[in-house]
């Protein structure tokens, strides 16, 4: 198996994953996972394709990640690797999907209009 490239998105992150074989390290901008991200919680949203496909020590991953903030790019490194683990196995997909892990999450922020105070806020109208 070469090495696999997928690309996963949320919000405004940006995360290029590469899935080589390997003993199981996890490489985020060139820092550890745990480095990168701190939380327990953004450790495991990164972690949990692995885990539910019983991959944590059979692969080592390199990741490229920009753009908004830690907990987006935590997601789009999981939908990344999700479509990786997909790629090296076909059955993975039948137990990443029902998870919703497949799902790119289109949310986005919505742009603040003219002539309001924000998205859909408006400024207070005062009768004087």
């Amino acid at each position: 198996m070469e090495v696999i490239h997928k690309i996963g998105r949320r919000k405004t992150a940006v995360a290029r994953v590469y899935v080589a074989p390997g003993k199981g390290d996890i490489t985020v901008n060139k820092k550890d996972v745990a480095d990168y991200f701190t939380t327990a919680t953004l450790q495991y949203k990164v972690k949990q394709p692995l885990a539910m496909t019983n991959n944590d020590s059979n692969f080592d991953i390199t990741v490229n990640v920009y753009g908004g903030g830690i907990t987006g790019q935590a997601e789009a490194v999981r939908l990344a690797i999700s479509r990786a683990l997909c790629e090296v196995d076909a059955e993975n997909r039948s137990i990443l999907k029902p998870e919703g892990l497949l799902t790119r999450d289109p949310r986005m922020v919505e742009r603040k209009k003219f002539g309001q105070k924000k998205a859909r806020k408006k400024f207070q109208f005062s009768k004087r």
